[in-house]
Protein backbone atom coordinates (compact mmCIF):
# COMPACT_ATOMS: atom_id res chain seq x y z
CA UNK A 1 0.00 0.00 0.00
CA UNK A 2 3.04 2.26 -0.43
CA UNK A 3 1.41 4.62 -2.96
CA UNK A 4 -2.00 4.56 -1.27
CA UNK A 5 -0.35 5.10 2.12
CA UNK A 6 1.61 8.10 0.96
CA UNK A 7 -1.53 9.39 -0.80
CA UNK A 8 -3.41 9.24 2.51
CA UNK A 9 -0.53 10.99 4.29
CA UNK A 10 -0.55 13.70 1.61
CA UNK A 11 -4.33 14.08 1.89
CA UNK A 12 -4.11 14.55 5.66
CA UNK A 13 -0.89 16.55 5.48
CA UNK A 14 -0.46 18.82 8.48
CA UNK A 15 -3.77 17.56 9.84
CA UNK A 16 -2.42 14.03 10.37
CA UNK A 17 -3.45 13.33 13.99
CA UNK A 18 -0.53 13.09 16.41
CA UNK A 19 0.20 9.46 17.35
CA UNK A 20 -2.62 8.00 15.20
CA UNK A 21 -2.04 5.08 12.82
CA UNK A 22 -4.11 4.12 9.75
CA UNK A 23 -3.28 0.59 8.64
CA UNK A 24 -5.07 -1.64 6.18
CA UNK A 25 -5.51 -5.33 7.08
CA UNK A 26 -4.52 -8.16 4.77
CA UNK A 27 -7.34 -10.44 3.61
CA UNK A 28 -6.70 -14.19 4.07
CA UNK A 29 -9.38 -15.35 1.62
CA UNK A 30 -12.80 -13.96 2.53
CA UNK A 31 -11.78 -12.50 5.90
CA UNK A 32 -13.21 -9.04 5.03
CA UNK A 33 -16.02 -9.68 7.58
CA UNK A 34 -13.31 -9.83 10.26
CA UNK A 35 -11.21 -6.92 8.94
CA UNK A 36 -14.16 -4.51 8.72
CA UNK A 37 -15.24 -5.24 12.33
CA UNK A 38 -11.64 -4.95 13.61
CA UNK A 39 -11.26 -1.50 12.03
CA UNK A 40 -14.56 -0.32 13.55
CA UNK A 41 -13.48 -1.58 17.00
CA UNK A 42 -9.97 -0.11 16.70
CA UNK A 43 -11.51 3.33 16.17
CA UNK A 44 -13.89 2.94 19.14
CA UNK A 45 -11.20 4.79 21.09
CA UNK A 46 -12.40 4.01 24.69
CA UNK A 47 -12.43 0.29 23.81
CA UNK A 48 -9.00 0.48 22.15
CA UNK A 49 -7.46 2.35 25.10
CA UNK A 50 -8.77 -0.14 27.66
CA UNK A 51 -7.62 -3.09 25.55
CA UNK A 52 -4.11 -1.61 25.26
CA UNK A 53 -4.09 -0.91 29.00
CA UNK A 54 -5.04 -4.55 29.59
CA UNK A 55 -2.25 -5.63 27.20
CA UNK A 56 0.36 -3.47 28.99
CA UNK A 57 -0.52 -4.82 32.44
CA UNK A 58 -0.64 -8.46 31.32
CA UNK A 59 2.37 -8.52 29.00
CA UNK A 60 4.66 -9.56 31.84
CA UNK A 61 2.77 -12.84 32.20
CA UNK A 62 4.77 -14.28 29.32
CA UNK A 63 3.65 -17.83 29.97
CA UNK A 64 -0.04 -16.91 29.69
CA UNK A 65 -1.73 -19.01 27.06
CA UNK A 66 -2.86 -17.48 23.81
CA UNK A 67 -6.53 -16.64 23.57
CA UNK A 68 -8.70 -14.35 21.46
CA UNK A 69 -8.23 -11.47 23.90
CA UNK A 70 -4.41 -11.66 23.92
CA UNK A 71 -4.38 -12.01 20.10
CA UNK A 72 -6.64 -8.97 19.67
CA UNK A 73 -4.65 -6.93 22.20
CA UNK A 74 -1.44 -7.92 20.44
CA UNK A 75 -2.83 -6.86 17.05
CA UNK A 76 -4.05 -3.47 18.34
CA UNK A 77 -0.71 -2.93 20.07
CA UNK A 78 1.12 -3.80 16.85
CA UNK A 79 -0.92 -1.22 14.89
CA UNK A 80 -0.62 1.55 17.47
CA UNK A 81 3.15 1.15 17.89
CA UNK A 82 4.07 1.21 14.16
CA UNK A 83 6.81 3.68 13.25
CA UNK A 84 5.12 4.47 9.96
CA UNK A 85 1.82 6.36 10.00
CA UNK A 86 0.17 4.22 7.31
CA UNK A 87 0.68 0.77 5.83
CA UNK A 88 -0.68 -2.78 5.89
CA UNK A 89 -0.64 -5.34 8.69
CA UNK A 90 -1.43 -9.05 8.39
CA UNK A 91 -3.72 -10.07 11.30
CA UNK A 92 -2.63 -13.68 10.78
CA UNK A 93 -2.37 -14.76 14.42
CA UNK A 94 -5.75 -13.28 15.27
CA UNK A 95 -7.54 -14.86 12.27
CA UNK A 96 -5.96 -18.26 13.02
CA UNK A 97 -7.18 -17.99 16.61
CA UNK A 98 -10.73 -17.13 15.47
CA UNK A 99 -10.79 -20.17 13.19
CA UNK A 100 -9.37 -22.42 15.90
CA UNK A 101 -11.96 -21.17 18.40
CA UNK A 102 -15.07 -21.33 16.23
CA UNK A 103 -15.63 -23.76 13.38
CA UNK A 104 -18.25 -21.42 11.90
CA UNK A 105 -15.42 -19.17 10.66
CA UNK A 106 -13.15 -21.98 9.43
CA UNK A 107 -14.36 -22.21 5.84
CA UNK A 108 -13.57 -19.79 3.04
CA UNK A 109 -17.27 -19.09 2.57
CA UNK A 110 -18.82 -15.65 3.00
CA UNK A 111 -19.36 -14.98 6.72
CA UNK A 112 -21.63 -12.56 8.54
CA UNK A 113 -19.89 -9.55 10.13
CA UNK A 114 -22.58 -9.17 12.81
CA UNK A 115 -22.29 -12.82 13.88
CA UNK A 116 -18.53 -12.33 14.11
CA UNK A 117 -18.82 -9.14 16.21
CA UNK A 118 -21.25 -10.88 18.55
CA UNK A 119 -18.99 -13.92 18.90
CA UNK A 120 -15.92 -11.73 19.52
CA UNK A 121 -17.42 -9.49 22.23
CA UNK A 122 -18.97 -12.44 24.08
CA UNK A 123 -15.69 -14.36 23.88
CA UNK A 124 -13.74 -11.38 25.32
CA UNK A 125 -16.23 -11.13 28.20
CA UNK A 126 -15.87 -14.89 28.92
CA UNK A 127 -12.07 -14.64 29.01
CA UNK A 128 -12.11 -11.62 31.37
CA UNK A 129 -14.63 -13.34 33.68
CA UNK A 130 -12.52 -16.52 33.80
CA UNK A 131 -9.39 -14.50 34.56
CA UNK A 132 -11.15 -12.68 37.37
CA UNK A 133 -12.39 -15.98 38.90
CA UNK A 134 -8.90 -17.51 38.61
CA UNK A 135 -7.24 -14.55 40.34
CA UNK A 136 -9.81 -14.75 43.16
CA UNK A 137 -9.13 -18.44 43.62
CA UNK A 138 -5.40 -17.81 44.07
CA UNK A 139 -5.04 -14.55 46.02
CA UNK A 140 -1.26 -14.53 45.81
CA UNK A 141 -1.54 -14.13 42.04
CA UNK A 142 -4.20 -11.46 42.38
CA UNK A 143 -2.46 -9.52 39.72
CA UNK A 144 -3.26 -6.62 37.50
CA UNK A 145 -5.57 -8.79 35.37
CA UNK A 146 -8.38 -8.51 37.88
CA UNK A 147 -7.87 -4.79 38.33
CA UNK A 148 -7.90 -4.17 34.61
CA UNK A 149 -10.79 -6.56 34.05
CA UNK A 150 -12.98 -4.81 36.46
CA UNK A 151 -11.64 -1.82 38.30
CA UNK A 152 -10.95 -2.32 42.01
CA UNK A 153 -13.38 -4.65 43.77
CA UNK A 154 -13.88 -5.71 47.34
CA UNK A 155 -14.76 -9.23 48.39
CA UNK A 156 -18.40 -9.69 49.40
CA UNK A 157 -19.25 -10.37 53.02
CA UNK A 158 -20.24 -13.96 53.84
CA UNK A 159 -23.59 -14.94 52.46
CA UNK A 160 -23.93 -11.81 50.34
CA UNK A 161 -24.78 -12.65 46.75
CA UNK A 162 -21.96 -11.50 44.54
CA UNK A 163 -22.79 -9.03 41.79
CA UNK A 164 -22.06 -10.26 38.26
CA UNK A 165 -18.67 -9.07 37.09
CA UNK A 166 -18.76 -5.91 34.98
CA UNK A 167 -15.74 -6.02 32.67
CA UNK A 168 -14.41 -3.10 30.64
CA UNK A 169 -16.07 -4.70 27.59
CA UNK A 170 -19.42 -4.39 29.42
CA UNK A 171 -18.60 -0.82 30.46
CA UNK A 172 -18.23 0.14 26.81
CA UNK A 173 -20.96 -1.86 25.06
CA UNK A 174 -23.53 -3.16 27.53
CA UNK A 175 -26.97 -1.62 27.87
CA UNK A 176 -30.12 -2.82 29.65
CA UNK A 177 -33.56 -3.51 28.16
CA UNK A 178 -36.79 -3.83 30.12
CA UNK A 179 -39.31 -6.28 28.72
CA UNK A 180 -42.76 -5.24 30.06
CA UNK A 181 -45.92 -7.29 29.72
CA UNK A 182 -49.28 -5.92 30.95
CA UNK A 183 -52.18 -8.31 31.46
CA UNK A 184 -55.29 -6.76 29.88
CA UNK A 185 -57.58 -8.44 32.42
CA UNK A 186 -56.00 -7.52 35.78
CA UNK A 187 -53.64 -4.73 34.52
CA UNK A 188 -50.66 -6.32 36.34
CA UNK A 189 -47.34 -5.40 34.73
CA UNK A 190 -44.58 -8.02 34.67
CA UNK A 191 -41.14 -6.55 33.95
CA UNK A 192 -38.00 -8.48 33.11
CA UNK A 193 -34.59 -6.94 32.54
CA UNK A 194 -32.07 -8.20 30.03
CA UNK A 195 -28.67 -6.93 28.95
CA UNK A 196 -27.48 -6.35 25.38
CA UNK A 197 -24.15 -5.69 23.67
CA UNK A 198 -25.84 -4.58 20.44
CA UNK A 199 -29.40 -3.87 19.26
CA UNK A 200 -30.75 -5.69 16.20
CA UNK A 201 -33.41 -3.57 14.51
CA UNK A 202 -36.01 -4.52 11.90
CA UNK A 203 -35.90 -2.11 8.98
CA UNK A 204 -38.47 -0.64 6.59
CA UNK A 205 -38.13 1.11 3.25
CA UNK A 206 -37.34 4.85 3.45
CA UNK A 207 -36.99 4.87 7.23
CA UNK A 208 -34.47 6.18 9.74
CA UNK A 209 -32.65 4.88 12.82
CA UNK A 210 -35.03 6.92 14.98
CA UNK A 211 -38.13 5.31 13.43
CA UNK A 212 -36.54 1.82 13.64
CA UNK A 213 -35.88 2.41 17.37
CA UNK A 214 -39.49 3.60 17.85
CA UNK A 215 -40.74 0.38 16.23
CA UNK A 216 -38.39 -1.63 18.45
CA UNK A 217 -40.08 -0.10 21.52
CA UNK A 218 -43.64 -0.19 20.15
CA UNK A 219 -46.45 -2.01 21.96
CA UNK A 220 -47.49 -5.42 20.64
CA UNK A 221 -50.75 -7.19 21.60
CA UNK A 222 -50.53 -10.85 22.57
CA UNK A 223 -53.76 -12.64 21.72
CA UNK A 224 -55.19 -15.80 20.13
CA UNK A 225 -52.46 -18.49 20.33
CA UNK A 226 -49.92 -15.92 21.57
CA UNK A 227 -51.72 -15.25 24.87
CA UNK A 228 -49.62 -14.58 27.96
CA UNK A 229 -49.81 -16.70 31.14
CA UNK A 230 -50.61 -14.21 33.89
CA UNK A 231 -49.46 -15.36 37.34
CA UNK A 232 -52.07 -13.22 39.05
CA UNK A 233 -55.02 -14.50 36.99
CA UNK A 234 -53.45 -18.01 36.89
CA UNK A 235 -54.54 -18.36 33.28
CA UNK A 236 -53.71 -17.36 29.71
CA UNK A 237 -54.79 -13.81 29.02
CA UNK A 238 -54.57 -11.19 26.33
CA UNK A 239 -51.72 -8.83 27.11
CA UNK A 240 -49.67 -5.93 25.80
CA UNK A 241 -45.95 -6.28 25.51
CA UNK A 242 -43.22 -3.73 24.89
CA UNK A 243 -39.45 -3.52 25.01
CA UNK A 244 -37.92 -0.38 26.49
CA UNK A 245 -34.31 0.68 26.67
CA UNK A 246 -33.63 1.17 30.36
CA UNK A 247 -29.94 2.02 30.22
CA UNK A 248 -27.95 3.04 27.17
CA UNK A 249 -24.34 1.90 26.73
CA UNK A 250 -21.35 4.17 26.20
CA UNK A 251 -20.93 2.74 22.68
CA UNK A 252 -24.28 1.89 21.10
CA UNK A 253 -23.93 -0.77 18.39
CA UNK A 254 -26.93 -1.00 16.06
CA UNK A 255 -27.31 -3.95 13.70
CA UNK A 256 -29.73 -3.34 10.81
CA UNK A 257 -31.49 -6.60 9.93
CA UNK A 258 -30.81 -6.48 6.21
CA UNK A 259 -31.07 -10.25 5.70
CA UNK A 260 -34.63 -11.55 5.89
CA UNK A 261 -35.91 -15.09 5.48
CA UNK A 262 -38.59 -15.15 2.75
CA UNK A 263 -40.95 -18.12 3.27
CA UNK A 264 -42.10 -18.28 -0.38
CA UNK A 265 -38.50 -18.36 -1.64
CA UNK A 266 -37.26 -20.68 1.09
CA UNK A 267 -34.12 -18.58 1.49
CA UNK A 268 -32.71 -15.33 2.85
CA UNK A 269 -32.92 -12.14 0.82
CA UNK A 270 -30.96 -8.94 1.27
CA UNK A 271 -33.09 -5.85 1.97
CA UNK A 272 -31.47 -2.90 0.24
CA UNK A 273 -33.91 -0.48 1.94
CA UNK A 274 -32.85 3.11 2.45
CA UNK A 275 -32.37 3.63 6.20
CA UNK A 276 -31.01 7.04 7.17
CA UNK A 277 -28.44 6.97 9.97
CA UNK A 278 -27.56 10.46 11.19
CA UNK A 279 -24.11 11.70 12.22
CA UNK A 280 -25.59 12.81 15.56
CA UNK A 281 -28.30 10.75 17.25
CA UNK A 282 -30.40 11.99 20.14
CA UNK A 283 -32.18 9.32 22.18
CA UNK A 284 -34.81 10.25 24.72
CA UNK A 285 -37.11 7.22 24.99
CA UNK A 286 -35.12 5.61 27.78
CA UNK A 287 -36.21 5.01 31.35
CA UNK A 288 -33.26 6.24 33.39
CA UNK A 289 -31.45 8.75 31.22
CA UNK A 290 -32.66 12.11 30.08
CA UNK A 291 -31.64 12.90 26.50
CA UNK A 292 -28.50 11.06 25.47
CA UNK A 293 -26.49 12.31 22.53
CA UNK A 294 -24.49 10.00 20.34
CA UNK A 295 -22.05 10.61 17.51
CA UNK A 296 -21.51 8.13 14.66
CA UNK A 297 -17.98 6.73 14.90
CA UNK A 298 -17.98 3.76 12.48
CA UNK A 299 -20.11 1.88 9.95
CA UNK A 300 -19.59 -1.68 8.73
CA UNK A 301 -20.94 -1.83 5.17
CA UNK A 302 -22.15 -4.92 3.30
CA UNK A 303 -21.42 -4.72 -0.43
CA UNK A 304 -23.40 -7.09 -2.65
CA UNK A 305 -26.92 -8.05 -3.66
CA UNK A 306 -27.36 -11.24 -1.63
CA UNK A 307 -26.70 -12.63 1.85
CA UNK A 308 -24.37 -15.49 0.85
CA UNK A 309 -21.85 -13.54 -1.14
CA UNK A 310 -20.43 -10.06 -1.25
CA UNK A 311 -17.85 -8.05 0.62
CA UNK A 312 -17.49 -5.97 3.77
CA UNK A 313 -15.80 -2.58 4.13
CA UNK A 314 -15.86 -0.03 6.93
CA UNK A 315 -16.19 3.73 7.27
CA UNK A 316 -14.52 5.20 10.31
CA UNK A 317 -14.44 8.64 11.89
CA UNK A 318 -11.10 9.56 13.41
CA UNK A 319 -10.24 13.03 14.71
CA UNK A 320 -13.14 14.54 12.70
CA UNK A 321 -11.91 12.94 9.41
CA UNK A 322 -13.77 10.08 7.68
CA UNK A 323 -11.74 7.16 6.35
CA UNK A 324 -12.71 4.25 4.14
CA UNK A 325 -11.13 0.85 4.96
CA UNK A 326 -11.32 -1.92 2.37
CA UNK A 327 -8.98 -4.71 3.55
CA UNK A 328 -5.46 -3.48 2.60
CA UNK A 329 -6.67 -0.15 1.21
CA UNK A 330 -7.29 2.96 3.28
CA UNK A 331 -8.40 6.28 1.87
CA UNK A 332 -9.90 9.53 3.06
CA UNK A 333 -13.51 10.26 2.17
CA UNK A 334 -15.71 13.28 2.54
CA UNK A 335 -18.32 13.20 5.31
CA UNK A 336 -21.02 13.73 2.69
CA UNK A 337 -20.04 10.37 1.09
CA UNK A 338 -21.36 8.53 4.17
CA UNK A 339 -24.95 9.08 3.05
CA UNK A 340 -24.33 7.03 -0.11
CA UNK A 341 -24.41 3.99 2.22
CA UNK A 342 -27.97 4.57 3.55
CA UNK A 343 -29.44 2.11 1.01
CA UNK A 344 -31.66 2.36 -2.06
CA UNK A 345 -35.14 3.85 -2.22
CA UNK A 346 -35.93 1.68 -5.28
CA UNK A 347 -36.17 -2.12 -5.14
CA UNK A 348 -33.66 -2.61 -7.97
CA UNK A 349 -30.65 -0.36 -7.85
CA UNK A 350 -27.06 -0.62 -8.99
CA UNK A 351 -25.91 0.59 -5.57
CA UNK A 352 -25.36 -2.48 -3.37
CA UNK A 353 -23.25 -0.81 -0.62
CA UNK A 354 -25.42 -0.60 2.47
CA UNK A 355 -24.77 0.32 6.10
CA UNK A 356 -25.10 -2.88 8.16
CA UNK A 357 -23.60 -2.29 11.64
CA UNK A 358 -23.47 1.21 13.14
CA UNK A 359 -21.27 2.28 16.04
CA UNK A 360 -22.46 5.34 17.95
CA UNK A 361 -20.37 6.79 20.76
CA UNK A 362 -21.96 8.74 23.60
CA UNK A 363 -21.05 12.41 23.60
CA UNK A 364 -20.11 13.74 27.03
CA UNK A 365 -22.23 16.78 27.71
Amino acid sequence: MGAAGSKLEKALGEQFPEGERYFGLENFGNTCYCNSVLQALYFCVPFREQLLEYYASNKSAGDAEDNLLTCLADLFSQISSQKKKTGVIAPKRFVQRVKKQNELFRSYMHQDAHEFLNFLLNELVDILEKESKASKASPETSSSSEKTANGARTSPANGVKEEPLVTWVHKNFQGILTNETRCLRCETVTAREETFLDLSLDIEQNSSITSCLKNFSSTETLNAEDKFFCDKCCSLQEAQKRMKIKKLPHILVIHLKRFKYIEQLGRYKKLSYRVVFPMELKLSNTVDDADSEYSLSAVVVHVGSGPNHGHYVSLVKSHSHWLFFDDENVEMIDESAVQTFFGSSQEFSSNTDHGYILFYERVSL
